[in-house]
């Protein structure tokens, strides 16, 4: 039987050698071995962020990671604005306030760009802390990074920015836009396992963490650095996921990360280029700050369709895809081009979705 092509936005399909890579037999955890495989890990992730910041490696996926952010960040007193165009950037503000009560939202509807004037007009109040999300997988748009992290430098306030689906499928040099605090998770981009996430911090907010005397434990990043010190993490890491991600890294080095943005861009637009042809419309509204995402396409489920008629239908031939999340469900389909995903792979998506639609 076919294996079936997963087209979602994560968990994405997984190589082979990566997958062999989890059944390697266990190392200590302080030993020599893997000091010299984390160390290559955060040097080959630091490389990707484009960043000599501090980095560090979570056994927790992407959410793991945003609330180690807050949770190090954010004492009584820490003003945060969160930016949310859909479900993700409103995770974001749902884990800051269960840290502070001094967090507003700049809401945006789902699917409709971010406009600059509003966050602008927002953080007049002058915050400590900015929030947003690069890539919205909920709603398929890419949100103006350069331009939001001017803003927040503009007001000294400390940009978090969740790359979870963006790093190793798009171009985000970390340190060049200003990112304080960079958020990648291993089942996206990367192409490895769901599990672990990597977190890079700048020297500045490590002082500020240091300060906080509220930081979580098993989170607590400042122990993070310690042990990054010593080549180690604080707390036993998931050692399965470890030798997976390192594979993964070697994947995309390998690739080079050039091409493999080249590649992520090519293969969206192809879907994109697919979809209309078949005459249906994607869901993002852009203005000239936002852009389609490069590794999720979102787009409107056809009149006469429900979302399991069609997700069901090309399931049938092969083929997983993602529906709408929470107000969005029913209303539209995501197909994913993240990871290690093929032309081929592409082409026999979109090639299932025609025939659903044909035989409706």
């Amino acid at each position: 039987m076919e294996e079936e092509l997963l087209m979602i936005p994560g968990p994405v399909p997984v190589l082979p050698r990566i997958l062999d890579a989890m059944s390697k037999p266990m190392i200590p955890h302080r030993g020599d071995e893997f000091k010299q495989l984390y160390v290559e890990i955060v040097e080959n992730l630091k490389g990707i962020f484009q960043t000599r910041n501090d980095l560090f490696v979570l056994s927790g996926s992407g959410t793991c990671a945003m609330e180690a952010a807050i949770g190090n960040l954010v004492n009584d007193e820490t003003r945060i604005v969160c930016i949310a165009s859909g479900k993700f950037g409103e995770r974001f503000y749902e884990i800051a306030e269960r840290y502070t009560e001094n967090v507003t939202t700049v809401n945006f509807n789902w699917g409709s760009p971010i406009e600059l004037g509003r966050v602008r007009e927002a953080l007049e109040s002058n915050p400590d802390v900015v929030t947003m999300v690069h890539n919205e997988t909920s709603t398929g748009i890419l949100n103006p990074v350069e331009e939001v992290g001017k803003l927040a430098k503009r007001h000294d306030a400390v940009f978090v920015l969740d790359c979870i689906t963006s790093i190793g499928g798009d171009n985000v040099p970390v340190d060049q836009l200003g990112v304080d605090i960079a958020i990648v998770g291993s089942q996206k981009c990367l192409g490895a396992p769901p599990g672990l996430s990597a977190i890079s911090v700048s020297d500045k907010v490590l002082d500020i963490m240091r300060a906080n005397r509220k930081r979580p434990y098993y989170m607590d990043l400042i122990a993070y650095k310690k042990s990054l010190e010593k080549k180690q993490t604080p707390y036993t890491p998931a050692l399965p996921l470890f030798f997976a991600l390192h594979e993964s890294l070697e994947v995309l080095i390998e690739e080079g990360m050039a091409k493999r943005i080249e590649r992520h861009k090519m293969l969206s637009a192809m879907v994109r280029s697919a979809v209309t042809s078949l005459g249906l419309t994607l869901f993002p509204q852009l203005n000239e700050v936002s852009d389609y995402s490069n590794t999720v396409t979102a787009i409107n489920i056809p009149s006469g369709f429900t979302d399991e008629q069609l997700k069901g239908g090309m399931r049938k031939k092969g083929v997983i895809v993602a529906g709408g999340q929470e107000k969005l469900k029913g209303k539209i389909f995501r197909m994913a081009t993240m990871g290690n995903i093929t032309e081929k792979e592409v082409s026999k998506a979109t090639r299932a979705l025609e025939e659903v639609l044909m035989e409706k």
